[in-house]
């Protein structure tokens, strides 16, 4: 399932799983919000209900996008975050991986402030 995630002054194409979590938000779309920043990681509220899956885990890899039952979140991780103990981005609980960034700009990433709209939209 593509996505496309569109911020100001960036755009990226991701790829959603074929999981629980990854069906729910695709269901989902468009969504339009504010981001939080936490690190090299770029959150934001969605709509979306979905318990953590078997497969839940904190660690992540660069790239990989997450959803965190706690706000629910949609989670884009692209590098070290607050609770990292290295370059490995680590999300303040377990997240449910559900996708991928096709591309990977670490520059315009980090360049996202707080609080920038974002709009994810089928692909």
């Amino acid at each position: 399932m593509k996505v496309i995630i569109s911020f100001a002054t960036y755009q990226v194409e991701a790829e959603l799983y074929d999981t629980p979590t990854g069906r729910s938000i695709y269901a989902a779309l468009p969504i339009q919000r504010n981001v939080n920043r936490w690190g090299d990681e770029i959150d934001f509220e969605i709509p979306v209900q979905s318990t953590l899956e078997a497969d839940a885990k904190a660690e992540v890899s660069v790239g990989e996008l997450a959803y965190w039952p706690n706000m629910p979140a949609f989670c884009i991780f692209f590098g070290a975050t607050p609770v990292s103990t290295g370059n490995t981005p680590v999300a303040a609980s377990p997240v449910n991986v559900f996708g991928k960034l096709s591309k990977i700009d670490l520059e315009k990433l980090r360049r996202i402030p707080d609080g920038e709209n974002v709009a994810v939209e089928v692909g």
